[in-house]
């Protein structure tokens, strides 16, 4: 079974049922691959979370996944380095932490599944590997 990283974006669509096709392809393949995380999506995810009850559920729930732990500081080294690289080729990633999750993507050699336009321009210029849910 392959390892995938499900992004923020998707985890969104999926905990509010809301269906498009990155979410659908998680909800119809829970049971065909092995879900990964890492600490920045795990606090996207929860930040947003206005009931305490579905915190907790939520929180519960990302207990059970594999948890990437790579140095934090050399992770932010290279999501730096790969934000400036995007940079100097006329690419701006709205949000900084889809580089840092690209990082953790990268370095551990899993695809990542997402719902976000800006890993479509990370991967044109990293070796990242975006989940094909086609």
């Amino acid at each position: 079974m392959d390892i995938v990283l499900v992004d923020t974006s998707v985890w969104i669509n999926f905990f509010k049922a809301k269906e498009t096709d990155a979410s659908l392809f998680l909800k119809n393949n829970l049971s065909n691959i092995i879900i990964a995380t890492c600490p920045v999506i795990i606090q996207e995810v929860l930040q947003g979370i206005v009931s305490d009850k579905e915190f907790k559920v939520i929180h519960s729930y990302f207990n059970n996944l594999i948890r990437f732990t790579d140095n934090p500081y050399l992770l932010a080294h290279d999501a730096a380095m790969l934000y400036r690289n995007l940079r100097k080729n006329g690419i701006t990633i709205r949000k900084p932490n889809d580089c840092l999750i690209a990082m953790y993507a990268i370095k551990n050699g899993v695809a990542l599944l997402n719902n976000d336009r800006d890993f479509q321009m990370i991967a044109k210029y990293a070796s990242l590997k975006i989940m094909d849910f086609s």
